[in-house]
């Protein structure tokens, strides 16, 4: 506290609370640095990095443009002659004055990826998890849900809006669920999990939850963030490569991820897509979508349904990736998915080998620190696409190499696991 000096009154000081958040964050090595990059058309995975008035070129491998149309000639094309032809906003939220026809084509293509009879996009993955978790439950009387414990921020935040029963089954534990299911069997409920999750890159038993969900009356609620796009013939996700897709009750995705575009969506019985329509703060009351943007996604959604080039190539490199790190000793998490965690297991070390990467190797690869991940499990996380060259895997694996000297000179024996 600071004291007036003429009213002898004490004074409370706002800067200091920031101040001592941000030195806390500091001290356990969790402040997070947004590195400058400049991406440009034609040259994905490379980009430009900005530090210390130096712009040098880098390769990002963390990249959640999975398989990047987010430079694809056809997506740019379409974005930039839709901004041509409406201009660059939505011009209000879509209750008013932004339901633009574009956003409405979006919701058919959308609706049609994953065999449901209608969808509702959204400005991004976050927003529709958030705001249809919470719409959809608050809808059911007496609803409990039953969430993975391993689900995503933006699920998480969705049932805590929701502000009613909740229960957490331990990740990917069927049995445990079971128990859950069995001991609410008489009221109604709703199964929220996601199909890839994004940290460990591992794989929801969907058609086993399903399975769950009929026998114990519950409906289900899938995050196909990481998938949607990059498996299954169409692009649909997991549920779409397991045939699982009829089975789920919604389906919730983003644009922003493999299809290189920005927004997020749900897919589900019209009746459900417009009872969240009708009734959710975070869809009524939000600008929508630019027709840009929508158009953009659309030529991104119906591309994908019908060439399965980016898909194949991706899977080739994230195993040849895999196989290199592996060869090389680097511990990597096992995965069946494009998605590659190198364990660390200390803040310290993984920021510094984050830093290393790129300063000395120009390799763009972020730490992934706690919250997003349990402490002790820091990890680097690579995500190879289908433009990662067989000579740019080389390179990472022999800059991954000389970093775990560097990181074994540097921090003593037990500091990180390995």
């Amino acid at each position: 506290m600071e004291i007036d000096l003429v009213t002898n009154k004490r004074l409370i000081s706002y800067h200091s609370f920031f101040d001592t958040a941000l030195n806390k964050l500091h001290a356990e090595q969790r402040y997070r640095i947004f590195t400058d990059i400049e991406r440009r058309v034609g040259e994905f995975p490379k980009a430009f990095c900005h530090t210390n008035k130096k712009i040098e070129e880098i390769v990002i491998w963390c990249s959640n443009d999975y398989l990047g149309m987010g430079q694809h000639p056809e997506i740019i094309c379409a974005l930039t002659k839709a901004a041509v032809k409406y201009g660059a906003g939505a011009g209000g939220t879509r209750n008013i004055s932004g339901n633009s026809h574009a956003i409405v084509s979006l919701e058919k293509e959308l609706a049609d990826l994953h065999h449901k009879e209608a969808a509702l996009v959204f400005t991004s993955g976050y927003v529709s998890n958030q705001t249809g978790i919470s719409t959809i439950a608050r809808l059911i009387p007496d609803c409990l849900i039953l969430s993975d414990a391993a689900n995503h921020n933006s699920m998480i935040e969705g049932v805590r809006q929701f502000g009613c029963d909740k229960e957490i089954f331990r990740h990917n534990d069927l049995k445990h669920l079971e128990e859950l299911l069995r001991k609410y069997a008489e009221r109604p409920k709703m199964i929220v999990f996601e199909s890839i999750y994004s940290m460990d890159g591992d794989v929801a038993p969907i058609h086993a939850i399903c399975d769950l969900a009929e026998k114990y009356h519950a409906l289900t609620y899938i995050d196909e963030v990481h998938a949607v796009g990059m498996y299954g013939n169409r692009g649909g996700g997991v549920a779409d490569r397991d045939r699982a897709m009829e089975r789920l009750d919604i389906i919730e995705g983003t644009l922003g991820k493999a299809f290189g575009v920005m927004g997020g969506y749900i897919a589900a019985k019209r009746n459900i897509i417009d009872a969240v329509r009708s009734f959710a703060p975070g869809f009524i009351f939000t600008t929508a979508l630019s027709p840009a943007l929508a158009e953009a996604a659309v030529a991104s959604i119906r591309y994908l349904k019908n060439s399965s080039g980016e898909r194949a190539r991706q899977q080739a490199q994230v195993q040849k990736t895999k196989d290199a790190l592996h060869a090389a000793g680097i511990p990597v998490m096992k995965t069946d998915t494009h998605i590659i965690p190198v364990m660390i297991g200390n803040a310290e070390a993984c920021k510094a080998a984050s830093e290393r990467l790129l300063h000395t190797h120009h390799i763009y690869i972020q730490p992934i620190n706690y919250p997003t991940v349990p402490k002790n499990t820091e990890r680097l996380r690579i995500t190879p696409s289908p433009f990662h060259t067989d000579e740019m895997i080389k390179q990472l694996v022999e800059a991954l190499m000389e970093v775990w000297e560097y990181l074994d000179l540097q921090f003593e024996a037990g500091k990180r696991t390995a």
